[in-house]
């Protein structure tokens, strides 16, 4: 798990934490249409579910309402990809779609797949208030903390709504002045697209 440093373990079975799992059932009124990076020991149980490492999420179209992700924080080296191109999907398929999304990803404010996919796209972002956020490890918890801070992002039209829940688990910053902007030195501006 890495924010652009190495990466200490393999497993791609790093499951979210279930109060984080509940609070975004809760955003969703009970029911995640779909998880694009789910595992054997997820408990998030979305109608869809797209299983790592094979069942590669990034290719398959996500025209899906309501999206939960918590996707592979370091890289797969095999295919090329990285949380950057995961972060791309979630901004793409909110502005193809309209998609309602949540994902749970390390901050990492100063690299250009947060400047290009979360800063400029999302709503809002709830930066969680667990210093080091112990994940699942292949379905039980104790795991290690996260060696970085967590957030939840969201892209979608409800910052009420999920200001209200997301609150009780970290700060939530409104991010719709920033929606369309351009964040940080053209050099570190990726080019979405489908």
């Amino acid at each position: 798990m890495s924010a652009g440093r190495t990466v200490n373990s393999q497993n791609q079975s790093w499951g979210t934490p279930k109060k984080y799992v509940d609070a975004v059932k809760r955003f969703f009124d009970g029911s995640i249409s779909l998880d694009p990076c789910s595992n054997e020991y997820s408990i998030v149980h979305a109608e869809t579910e797209f299983m790592l490492p094979n069942n590669d999420g990034l290719i398959k179209d996500w025209r899906y309402p309501k999206i939960y992700m918590n996707p592979p924080y370091g890289a797969d080296r095999e295919k090329g990809t990285t949380i950057k191109n995961w972060l791309a999907k979630c901004a793409l398929t909110h502005k193809k779609y309209g998609s309602e999304i949540l994902a749970l990803v390390p901050v990492a404010t100063n690299t250009g797949h947060w400047k290009q996919s979360v800063f400029g796209n999302a709503k809002a972002v709830c930066f969680l208030y667990d210093t080091r956020l112990k994940f699942l490890e292949n379905g039980n918890g104790g795991g290690k903390g996260a060696p970085m801070a967590c957030a939840m992002v969201y892209w979608g039209v409800n910052y009420d709504k999920f200001d209200k829940i997301f609150i009780k688990y970290g700060a939530v910053i409104d991010l719709s002045n920033l929606i369309g902007v351009d964040i940080g030195p053209a050099s570190t501006q990726m080019k979405l697209k489908f």
